[in-house]
């Protein structure tokens, strides 16, 4: 009976997929590069092949050849809404699914949404979209990844706030890359293209340097490198006798070091297009109110951060952390374990264990490989 209703499930979740609309995402490495100029281009090219496309959400940001290229396109109006005496204006969601355009553009994807909003961000208003079978097609800059928050941070120094969930990306059946030089994109910027004259010496001076325009078009590159490869993998056929990754990451209720395995490992399980679980191992040490408010706290976010990213969580209770690893491992049929560092708390009470080496053991002989993340 169970088979019969997974079957059935099964053949509903293809049906829903082959109703659902399709998605297209534009990915640069930062604001000015064209990734608003490009969707406008498609949409009079669409338009002129008979399209339904409908302007859901265009941020021209007063830029004078994107404002123009909107000229001659189908808008949807956007909705007004009140918020702390301001008069402010979002995306008229429901008009959108109400029309059903066969194609709607919509910028921003990481924009977070006026509070009372049905939907806290755009990218849940996409998916909304998406579901109701209408084809989107948006653009993100490389800054708003989730799983690249701590790599942003480093290379710019600023901690963006808003972020769109890897799983988008990854479920998105086109990824495209709107590319410049750093060369170029400083002479935008000084020509007056990206932003407003008394803003261009301060984004010279902070944001857009060669350096940092440089490895954030790294990020940007591999990122869409990554969505590539993962078509490849899905339209051609898999060798049958390679064995698929699966990534385990292992973390303890210290927070800070537990979101940069989490974040890590997302990456490394989307370049290899595969699962991937979050395991917590409790401790009789940290059982029930031995562990502040604060600590469980981090833990649920850490928790909710990893299922964003498609992980499967997984909490086990026991005193050997070495052998629950193990045994997590073993009947998940993992290929990868990774574990944090600096962070030696991990470390330190697996390398106490008496069944570490026993561990390595195991690990060596069913082929799994331990890596410890920086």
């Amino acid at each position: 009976m169970a088979d019969k209703e997974q079957n059935v499930q099964h053949f509903l979740d293809l049906i829903r997929r082959s109703k659902r609309g399709k998605c297209k995402v534009y990915i640069g490495m930062s604001a000015g590069v064209g990734k608003t100029f490009r969707m406008l281009q498609e949409s009079h090219a669409l338009l002129r092949n008979g399209v339904d496309v409908k302007i859901g959400y265009i941020e021209t940001h007063g830029r004078k050849e994107t404002q123009q290229l909107l000229e001659g396109l189908p808008v949807i109006p956007r909705r007004t809404l009140f918020y702390k005496g301001k008069e402010l204006e979002e995306m008229d969601v429901q008009a959108i699914i109400s029309l059903r355009p066969e194609v709607v553009i919509v910028d921003e994807l990481a924009h977070s949404n006026i509070e009372g909003s049905k939907n806290e961000k755009r990218w849940q208003d996409v998916l909304e979209i998406l579901d109701a079978g209408i084809n989107v097609i948006s653009a993100v800059n490389i800054q708003h990844i989730e799983s690249l928050h701590a790599a942003i941070k480093e290379i710019t120094g600023v901690d963006v706030a808003e972020r769109v969930p890897d799983k988008l990306l990854q479920d998105a059946d086109e990824v495209v890359n709107i590319d410049l030089t750093a060369d170029e994109l400083i002479t935008r910027l000084k020509e007056g293209k990206i932003y407003a004259a008394e803003k261009i010496q301060l984004a010279l001076n902070n944001f857009f340097q060669s350096e940092k325009i440089l490895q954030l078009r790294e990020l940007a590159l591999k990122e869409v490198a990554t969505q590539v490869e993962r078509k490849i993998e899905t339209e051609l056929p898999r060798n049958a006798h390679l064995r698929q990754e699966k990534f385990l990451a292992c973390i303890s209720s210290n927070h800070e070091i537990a979101k940069k395995v989490i974040r890590k490992t997302a990456r490394l399980a989307a370049y290899y297009r595969s699962k991937w679980y979050l395991l917590y191992v409790q401790t009789p040490k940290e059982d029930g109110d031995k562990i502040g408010l604060a600590e469980q706290r981090h833990l649920i976010n850490n928790f909710k951060l990893a299922t964003e990213l498609g992980a499967e969580v997984i909490k086990v209770k026991g005193s050997n952390v070495a052998k629950e690893i193990f045994s997590v491992a073993d009947s998940k049929d993992i290929t990868t374990v990774c574990i944090g560092k600096p962070h030696l708390h991990l470390i330190n009470i697996i390398l106490s264990t008496a069944v570490f080496h026993q561990l390595l053991n195991k690990f060596s002989a069913s082929d799994i490989d331990i890596v410890i993340l920086s």
